[in-house]
């Protein structure tokens, strides 16, 4: 099996098309066609179901297609080794991370980073804990910052980064507000919730915390960013528990501690693959983070 073939399948794998793949790639279409082929010849299976606008993938071709992509991403990692050997960090850094996440500025990480190392070239995907965790397992992302999850387990190891607890936000006139009090989550039973999609760590934190303490909640207002959470907790329409740190982006919402969630429910880690997977640009962002002052002081 030869990986220039494992990067032809992969490439039509994302983009879906023989055109725009062989276009990406800079191969002719027949020559890509000629290596998918000998690739379904190799592995007696068909991978792709062929159409006039796209192709999908058949079940043979979602399984090889787990597996080619870490195999290229563990061919690049030792290409970048290397590379790092001889004293020149090249390649690309892949980093996930979801939206404002606590304990680390990103954007400043990354400056400085690009400062150090300008030879590498940063990729940047923001996403929700478990799909970014699913991707550090494929060999898609280097690494990523995340919510800490039980999912973390056997493919990844986990830096833990900071955490904080959990805190009740809502609109000043909001009858929660008068209480200027510790909220449990007894307290919040039949609230209108604003929250993220399941995906989010702040919202697994928050399930967690209401399943342990018993307390049914449904969340009415679902959203994927931090500024209409925020938007819609200040216009009165509903609450929302999220880590402590979203407080400050918003100084005239009020904020209540949780309790009976835990001195430390949303812990910040950076995830990563086993030692041997993880590539060299991620070490070094990793040890420029550490010199930054957020030294990583647990990994597991």
């Amino acid at each position: 099996m030869e990986l220039r073939h494992l990067q032809h399948f992969v490439a039509v794998a994302e983009d879906q098309h023989f055109t725009r793949a062989a276009e990406r790639l800079m191969v002719s279409q027949s020559g890509l066609s000629a290596s998918i082929r000998a690739l379904e010849r190799e592995l007696r299976a068909p991978l792709f179901v062929r159409t006039t606008r796209r192709v999908t993938l058949t079940e043979a071709g979602r399984a090889l297609l787990v597996e080619a992509e870490r195999i290229l991403a563990q061919v690049r990692a030792a290409h970048e080794a290397v590379a790092a050997v001889q004293g020149v960090l090249r390649g690309t850094l892949a980093l996930g991370t979801e939206q404002c996440i606590a304990g680390v500025h990103v954007a400043r990480l990354l400056a400085a980073f690009r400062r150090e190392h300008p030879d590498v070239e940063i990729r940047l995907r923001q996403a929700g804990s478990g799909a970014l965790a699913e991707e550090v397992a494929a060999g898609r992302l280097d690494l990523a910052f995340a919510y800490r999850t039980r999912a973390d387990g056997d493919q990844l190891r986990s830096v833990s980064l900071t955490s904080e607890p959990m805190t009740v936000l809502c609109h000043p006139r909001h009858r929660l507000a008068a209480t200027g009090t510790l909220l449990c989550p007894d307290d919040l039973a039949g609230e209108v919730f604003v929250d993220f999609h399941p995906d989010w760590g702040p919202r697994r934190a928050t399930d967690t915390a209401f399943a342990a303490a018993g307390v049914r909640r449904t969340v009415a207002l679902e959203v994927n960013d931090v500024h209409t959470l925020l938007d819609l907790v200040d216009e009165n329409l509903g609450i929302a528990v999220v880590p402590r740190h979203f407080r400050h982006k918003r100084p005239t919402l009020t904020a209540l501690p949780l309790k009976g969630a835990g001195e430390a429910e949303y812990e910040t880690v950076a995830l990563l693959p086993h030692e041997h997977s993880t590539s060299p640009a991620a070490r070094a962002l990793l040890a420029l983070l550490e010199a930054e002052g957020l030294a990583p002081y647990r990994s597991s």
